[in-house]
C-alpha cells in the first residue's frame, strides 16, 4: 500500500505543479495577445486530447515529466499572414520576457496559495525547545542546557523547531557561529562550522547538539510489537521495568540505552505490574542505526494524557496576516534555495544535498501518508524550488530564454541562431549533469537505506 500511496502521490504532486507552471505561460500568452496551440501535460505521445472552441488543444501525454505550452511562431513553422501579429516571434521583447517569466511566478504563487491554506487552517508545531546536548557538541559547548527555549536566530525569530532548522541552515551555512536569543533573554554562540557538509542524511539540529525536548517517560511499556523479543519474553502493556541486569532503570531513556547497549545479548529485566515482580530473560535484536549496531526489544513506552502539551503549538493566522506569513515564507525559501545553489557551486555545500525525482517521490508519499498539512507543505517546497530552478540562466530553462531577451533589449536585436544552438548545447550539457548528480545521489540514499 505504501508503494501504491508513493506512485499516487507524486503524480498527482506532478500534476498540480506542472499544471500551475504551464497555466502561468499560458494566461500570459492570452493576455499578451499570443495565440496558443497547445497545453500538454506531460511530453510524447498524447494520450487524451481536446480541442477547444477558441482552437486550443489540450493534450494529455504519455510520459508525465513535465509539460509544455505551444504557442504559434514563425521559427517553428509557417504562419498564415492574417494571424502573423500574434505570433510568439512578433511580440515585443517585454512581452516576450512577461509569457517566459509566467511560468516560474505561478509557482512561487501556487506555493504562498498553499501556505495561505495552511496558515489559516493553522499549522500544529512543536516549540523550539531543547533537551540536553550531548558533551562536546556545539550546542553543548555554546552553554546550551535542557528546556532552553530558543526564541531567534541572529534577528530572525524562530515559533517552531521547524523554523529553527530552516534559521540554522540559512543563517549558518558558510558563517562560523549564529547568535541565538533564548526566550528568558540570554544569548548564546552557536558554532556552525562544517554545517553545509553534514551529509543530507542526517539531522541538521542533531548534528550541533540542537535536540528536541523530550519529557522523561517512566519506564512502562506501553505496546509491543508483534513478533519482537519483548512479546517473546512474556512481556505486556502495562510493565514497569524497574532494572535492568541489577542497574536501576530510573526512566524510558535509560532502559533503552540500557538496550541499546547489549545487541544479540541476553539482558535480566527486573518487571513489576500488578501481580508483583519477576525477572525476565531477554536477547535484544541486533539493528543498524546511523551505521552502529544497537539493541532493540521491540517495545514502545506508556506516554501518559497531556504529557507533550506544554511542547505543542499551533501557527495559525488571520486571513490578511496568513497572506503576508505566506508571501514571506515563501520568499524566505527562495533565497535560501539560491544560496544553497550558489553554496554548492563555490563547495560550501554539498552536492549530496541535490536530490533528483526518486527522493522526490519518497518525501511525496510519506508526506502524503502524514496528512494532508504535511502533503501541501511538500507541494509548496517543490513548487518553490521548481521556480527558482526554472530561473536560472541555463539555456532551455525559463531562465535562459529570459537571459536571451534580455541580451536582446539591451543589444537591440535577438540573438544569432548560430549563438542559441551553442548555448542550447552547453545548456543540455549542465542540465545533465545535474540530472546524474542527482540520480546518483538518490541511488546511494536507496543503496544506504
Amino acid at each position: 500500500m505504501s508503494g501504491l500511496v508513493t506512485i499516487l502521490a507524486f503524480l498527482l504532486a506532478l500534476a498540480v505543479l506542472v499544471v500551475f507552471h504551464e497555466l502561468g505561460h499560458f494566461l500570459a500568452a492570452r493576455l499578451a495577445g499570443v495565440k496558443v496551440l497547445r497545453f500538454s501535460v506531460g511530453f510524447g505521445r498524447p494520450v487524451l486530447r481536446h480541442v477547444a472552441a477558441d482552437g486550443v488543444e489540450w493534450v494529455l501525454s504519455a510520459i508525465p515529466l513535465g509539460g509544455y505550452v505551444k504557442m504559434l511562431d514563425e521559427h517553428e513553422g509557417p504562419v498564415a499572414p492574417a494571424e502573423a501579429h500574434r505570433a510568439f516571434n512578433r511580440a515585443s521583447v517585454g512581452r516576450r520576457l512577461f509569457i517566459v517569466a509566467a511560468g516560474p511566478l505561478a509557482n512561487f504563487l501556487l506555493a504562498v496559495l498553499l501556505y495561505w491554506v495552511m496558515f489559516v487552517h493553522g499549522v500544529p508545531a512543536l516549540k523550539p525547545i531543547i533537551d540536553t546536548p550531548p558533551q562536546g557538541s556545539p550546542a553543548a559547548l555554546a552553554g546550551l542546557v535542557r528546556g532552553d527555549e530558543i526564541a531567534r536566530v541572529d534577528d530572525e525569530h524562530v515559533a517552531s523547531f521547524g523554523d529553527l532548522r530552516m534559521a540554522l541552515l540559512a543563517h549558518g551555512v558558510g558563517t562560523e557561529a549564529v547568535r541565538l536569543m533564548l526566550s528568558d533573554g540570554q544569548v548564546a554562540r552557536l558554532s556552525t562550522a562544517g554545517i553545509g557538509t553534514i551529509d543530507p542524511g542526517s539531522d541538521v539540529l542533531a548534528a550541533l547538539g540542537l535536540r528536541l525536548y523530550e519529557p522523561r517517560l517512566p519506564a512502562v511499556i506501553g505496546r509491543v510489537m508483534p513478533g519482537s523479543p519483548a512479546e517473546r519474553a512474556g512481556l505486556a502493556r502495562g510493565d514497569r521495568i524497574a532494572a535492568v541486569n541489577g542497574t536501576t532503570v530510573g526512566d524510558w531513556q535509560g532502559l533503552v540505552e540500557a538496550v541499546q547497549a547489549s545487541p544479540g545479548k541476553p539482558v535480566q529485566l527486573l518487571v513489576t505490574n500488578r501481580q508483583g515482580s519477576a525477572l525476565i530473560t531477554l536477547t535484544p535484536e541486533r539493528i543498524t542505526q546511523d551505521g552502529h549496531t544497537i539493541g532493540r526489544i521491540g517495545a514502545a513506552p506508556e506516554v501518559p494524557a497531556g504529557l507533550f502539551a506544554p511542547l505543542r503549538t499551533e501557527l495559525r493566522y488571520g486571513p490578511l496576516d496568513a497572506l503576508g506569513q505566506a508571501a514571506a515564507k515563501t520568499w524566505d525559501l527562495s533565497v535560501f534555495s539560491l544560496e544553497m545553489l550558489g553554496r554548492m557551486l563555490v563547495g560550501e555545500v554539498s552536492w549530496k544535498n541535490l536530490s533528483g525525482p526518486l527522493t522526490i517521490a519518497d518525501y511525496a508519499g510519506q508526506s502524503a501518508e502524514m496528512g494532508w498539512l504535511p502533503y501541501l507543505a511538500f507541494l509548496s517546497i517543490v513548487s518553490i524550488s521548481l521556480g527558482v530552478l526554472n530561473l536560472l540562466p541555463i539555456p532551455l530553462l525559463d531562465g535562459g530564454h529570459l537571459m536571451y531577451y534580455i541580451f536582446e533589449s539591451v543589444r537591440g536585436k535577438p540573438v544569432s541562431e548560430r549563438a542559441m544552438e551553442i548555448a542550447t548545447r552547453i545548456g543540455m550539457g549542465i542540465l545533465m549533469v545535474l540530472v546524474t548528480i542527482a540520480l546518483y545521489n538518490d541511488f546511494q540514499r536507496i543503496l544506504s537505506g
